[in-house]
């Protein structure tokens, strides 16, 4: 009877010494959470047997429980990597035909070749649906999104108008010359523009300003001509030049509406556009040649440029055209009981019939920890504790190894008996 005592305390040993091996190896694993080892006491009771008399059996493992305490936080430099500081599981879904999901406190997100947001394991990162605002339309689980990253943002718009308000130095030398903008000796300043076709194609639009005359100086109240000269690309904006006049104090007096131009096919694109040029805010002042408003109607399609999570899990996405859009809210899980799913490795778990279903929700939330950016959560196994542990297992083991020695000899004493 001790021989098997022993044993079992031999094989209870070795469990142990295997699930805390198991909680090493994994030390550095993002998202991994140890486990424990319990016991339990084997007593083979009888009526007949006096309660004062009972000699236990040796011992069984009870249960491997998972720890779910919270790993430690690591910074990272990438926005879709999360952490989840308290309780709570990211849903992925393996694969985006099926209804499996799974759960994961490894937050390493990246984007696939398809721009979905997907793990190490390239399951799905799952999101709440939102609208322009950020505000949640749908919740549970099975309403919830794989998130996808847009490439672009926005309709593109032709430019129609441009204002340019700039300071005409009033000691800029007078030109005679035939202007050529090729040759800067012809005019005095420059400045671009940028506009877009009907395509969203950006294109420049240049303006040159020539110096055409300058007060007379036996009349004060006599003022200067200008002429400015514009070109989308190689091709010149008709009716060119604009004329500008400027009295002795500097102020535009001609032209007092804006200038419409014919209409011109910018290069690349197919749709001819009118462009109106507004440059009544202009001066000529004793300063240097400056912009101080430069604005166009046009707008170009956006280019994905960046994304960002807050603290409530909005996931949003900046765009070169200036736009920011919402994508969705991460949606979280928790369990009435998490130490009751059933883990599937790449620290992923699934549910099972000790954990319960899930319980969705998102960060913030009653009983759902916080979200944290640029961050992702390590092992939470404890290097000093888990070889303490192997220490005292091992002792365990020899101790027992031992016990079962004791036993062997004894019986072999009894054997040799004559």
């Amino acid at each position: 009877m001790a021989f098997y005592t022993s044993l079992s305390g031999l094989q209870a040993a070795q469990t142990e010494m295997s699930t805390i091996s198991h909680n090493l190896a994994n030390v550095s694993t993002d998202g991994f959470k140890k486990s424990r080892t319990a016991f339990a006491d084997v007593i083979a009771s009888s009526l007949s047997v006096s309660p004062d008399q009972m000699v236990g059996s040796g011992v069984a493992t009870k249960s491997i429980t998972q720890q779910f305490g919270q790993g430690t936080l690591k910074q990272s430099g990438s926005s879709l990597d999360l952490a989840i500081a308290g309780d709570g599981f990211f849903a992925v879904k393996p694969k985006l035909d099926t209804q499996d999901v799974n759960f994961t406190r490894n937050g390493g997100f990246s984007v696939d070749s398809d721009r979905y947001v997907v793990d190490a394991q390239g399951a799905h990162l799952q999101v709440y649906p939102v609208d322009g605002s950020g505000a949640v339309v749908a919740s549970g689980l099975d309403q919830a999104i794989s998130l996808r990253l847009p490439q672009t943002s926005g309709e593109p718009k032709a430019t129609s108008s441009v204002a340019l308000g700039v300071n005409l130095n009033a000691s800029s030398e007078v030109h005679t010359e035939t202007f050529d903008r090729f040759n800067t000796d012809t005019f005095n300043q420059s400045t671009s523009t940028t506009i877009y076709d009907a395509e969203g194609n950006a294109q420049t639009m240049t303006s040159y300003f020539v110096r055409k005359s300058a007060p007379d100086a036996s009349d004060p109240t006599s003022g200067s001509t200008w002429e400015v000269h514009n070109f989308v690309g190689d091709q010149e904006l008709q009716p060119s030049p604009v004329t500008a006049q400027f009295d002795a104090g500097g102020n535009l007096t001609a032209p007092t509406a804006p200038t419409t131009f014919n209409a011109v096919t910018p290069s690349g694109s197919a749709t001819p556009q009118v462009i109106t040029f507004d440059m009544s805010s202009s001066t000529q002042l004793s300063g240097p040649f400056s912009v101080a408003t430069r604005t166009q109607d046009g707008t170009a399609v956006g280019q994905l440029q960046g994304v960002t999570v807050d603290s409530e899990g909005i996931v949003s996405a900046s765009f070169s055209n200036g736009e920011t859009k919402a994508l969705g809210k991460v949606a979280l899980a928790n369990f009435s009981n998490p130490g009751g799913l059933r883990q599937l490795g790449n620290s992923n778990w699934t549910t099972s019939a000790l954990s319960g279903e899930p319980i969705m929700g998102a960060a913030g939330e009653n009983g759902f920890g916080s979200l944290m950016s640029s961050m992702v959560e390590g092992s939470n196994v404890d290097i000093t504790e888990e070889l303490v542990g192997l220490i005292a297992a091992q002792r365990n083991f020899q101790a027992n190894a031992k016990a079962l020695d004791t036993s062997s000899k004894i019986s072999q004493a009894i054997f040799n008996i004559q």
